[in-house]
């Protein structure tokens, strides 16, 4: 038994350093399936994705959707840190390391005591080892825990860095392409006189982001759960956008940059892929089609009036489809995963975040309401 308890405390301490290695350190994307992360992540996901769905309320739902993120990336670090100090308990009971505690009980509660405040580096004293073995594996476990907090000051603000970086890109295409972003829009507001050279600015901006993005999320992939700011926005719908809006300029406009459209297509279909198979989601079609025939015609007329004529003819349809299912399926599945909606390709209506505020806002509501009950007294 206490062969089995020393093994299993060897294997614990090694394993959920590994882990540690490999999420924090380690640069490139891990294609071992069988990680206590994963784990975590997929369960607590499937967990609180499935009570924030109970939510009556989409407004509550993004909001609920949005606090995972961190509480997820601190509910990590305990876990690992409790793994760590009950994979240290586990050697000291199991090698009987002699404890001097004040009740003078050495079972596994006060082996896991002394562990935690050797882990945390207390300093207490009160319950302390008596023997060489045990003095040398309470320095090798504070040197432990002293390298677990380096390493968790460390992670936090790469992080936040790194999502400061994704998130700056996504308010910029606010005012570019609408909120949510749409192809429809990108290319309406690029329609202007000399806007074809700012259009390939802006592919070739978004080629950059994209290979960064993909750097990224492969490195952390914790970040894809971190939402944006606006409930309109995110790295999803901005994809998904810029995908788009590539297929409709390789295949659809004349004299457009095709070239670089084509570049960033490729790099932007390359992170959708890669982060599908990194959070485990094969590529899936949904029931109702994002761009069926009336609203292709719908955009192409919209797009001509605006100054932006189409090609128009079945070869141009079909290949059309083609690079839709080179991206839209691997789209409908991450959207279905982390519950974002995909943005359409040719909006309604459209209030760019920048145009409006919350006063605004509740001062429509406001205004409605007088309205009605204004009518109210009328009648």
């Amino acid at each position: 038994m206490r062969t089995l308890s020393i093994l299993l405390g060897i294997v614990l301490i090694v394993g959920i350093l590994w882990e540690g290695f490999e999420t924090v350190i380690f640069p490139r994307r891990v294609t071992r399936r069988l990680r206590l992360t994963r784990l975590f992540y997929r369960s607590t996901w499937l967990l609180w994705s499935g009570l924030v769905a109970r939510v009556s309320s989409a407004k509550r739902q993004e909001v609920y959707l949005g606090v995972y993120g961190p509480i997820s990336l601190l509910l990590l670090l305990i876990v690992w840190a409790a793994g760590l100090v009950t994979g240290f308990a586990l050697v000291h009971w199991a090698a009987a390391t002699p404890l001097h505690t004040p009740e003078g009980d050495a079972g596994f509660a006060a082996a896991l005591y002394f562990s935690g405040s050797t882990f945390f580096t207390l300093g207490l004293g009160d319950v302390r080892a008596v023997t060489s073995w045990g003095r040398a594996l309470s320095v090798l476990e504070a040197g432990v825990g002293f390298g677990f907090l380096a390493l968790v000051i460390a992670y936090l603000p790469a992080l936040n860095q790194s999502f400061s970086r994704r998130e700056v890109s996504i308010s910029l295409l606010d005012a570019r392409a609408g909120s949510p972003p749409t192809a429809y829009e990108m290319l309406r507001r690029h329609s202007h006189d000399r806007a074809l050279g700012a259009l390939q600015h802006l592919l070739k901006e978004w080629e950059q982001w994209s290979a960064e993005f993909l750097e990224i999320h492969l490195s952390y992939p914790v970040l894809a759960y971190f939402r944006s700011q606006h409930d309109n926005q995110s790295w999803l719908g901005a994809l998904t956008a810029i995908l788009d809006a590539c297929a409709l300029v390789t295949m659809g406009i004349e004299g457009a940059c095709e070239r670089q459209a084509r570049l960033t297509f490729a790099m932007a279909r390359h992170a959708v892929v890669d982060l599908a198979l990194i959070f485990g989601t094969p590529p899936g079609r949904e029931e109702q089609e994002r761009l069926p025939s009336p609203l292709l015609q719908a955009l192409r007329q919209s797009l001509a009036e605006a100054g932006v004529p189409l090609r128009e003819g079945a070869a141009v349809d079909q290949s059309l489809a083609e690079l839709r299912a080179m991206y839209e399926p691997y789209l409908h599945a991450l959207s279905r995963y982390f519950h974002i909606t995909l943005p359409p390709w040719m909006a309604k209506e459209h209030a760019d975040n920048w145009q409006t505020s919350r006063w605004e806002q509740v001062a429509a509501i406001a205004s409605v309401r007088r309205r009605g009950g204004a009518r109210d007294r009328h009648f």
